[in-house]
């Protein structure tokens, strides 16, 4: 196998073009899944674990009426379950590596024995029995990782304009749909836009269940040709060509947004 970087080896690349362009079609439809999945869950986790719900909280009074300061039933009362599922799933996935979740994802969840998903193949090159393992795992660490930018972001809105939003008779849930989620969205919008683009770069490790993305056509040209810098090559390109778009276009979405406060 060459490690010399030669023409030579670029044009025996390129007959396998139809093979990363290919590849490049599963990636961008795999982070785009994954975004959509991904964010969903994570304003789901976000509002987890803002909520105030302690099924509880009528052990933190005494039989005289007085509140508890310490002991287990104090802290019992204080318990929300919500918030606590929502937090260990985000923890368990933050300080799991991604290769471990995804398979544990694609061999214990996508199981015969467990979800059985039909081999079929959607035009011609992907395989849903690879594909939406990679898609779910990818989403599930995504979601973890941006419910903490979304919560931030929840936190640091004012809450003089909750009580506003009250004031005016809007409910919990239009306070947090009108009033507090676009504003914490925005706010937050940099860091993830950030995510965003590191979705596109960890699917590449979705070729290693066999998802026909871009470093699949990598390791396909490798064991054809033997070489394996030049495929190496094409792909940063090709990464390279999808993230660097989209952080300028969710910049330039960021200023449009911004205008507002500048006047």
């Amino acid at each position: 196998m060459g490690n010399l970087i030669s023409a030579a080896n670029f044009a025996k690349v390129a007959q396998y073009a139809d093979l990363f362009k290919q590849g490049m079609a599963v990636t961008i439809m795999l982070s785009l899944l994954t975004v959509l999945f991904g964010f969903f869950l994570a304003l789901l986790l976000a509002v987890m674990r803002l909520s105030h719900l302690c099924p509880f909280g009528f052990l933190g009074l005494t039989k005289d009426g007085h509140l508890r300061e310490q002991g287990f039933l104090f802290h019992l009362s204080r318990f929300n379950p919500v918030s606590f599922i929502a937090t260990v799933y985000v923890e368990v996935f933050r300080a799991t590596p991604m290769l471990v979740q995804l398979w544990l994802v694609y061999f214990l969840l996508f199981d015969k024995s467990v979800i059985d998903l039909p081999k079929v193949t959607i035009l011609g090159f992907i395989r849903l029995e690879r594909f939406i393992p990679g898609v779910v795992a990818l989403a599930l660490n995504s979601g973890a990782y941006l419910s903490e930018i979304i919560r931030a972001g929840i936190q640091s809105i004012d809450g003089g304009q909750t009580e506003a939003a009250r004031s005016l008779g809007l409910t919990q849930g239009q306070n947090m749909r009108y009033v507090v989620l676009p504003q914490a969205i925005k706010n937050t919008l940099p860091a993830i836009a950030n995510e965003f683009v590191t979705i596109i770069k960890e699917s590449a490790i979705t070729y290693t269940i066999g998802v026909q993305d871009i470093m699949s056509a990598v390791n396909a040209t490798k064991g054809a040709l033997y070489i394996i810098i030049e495929p190496l090559l094409v792909a940063t390109l090709m990464y390279f060509c999808l993230t660097f778009p989209t952080s300028k276009i969710i910049a330039y979405f960021e200023r449009r947004m911004s205008r507002g406060d500048k006047r």
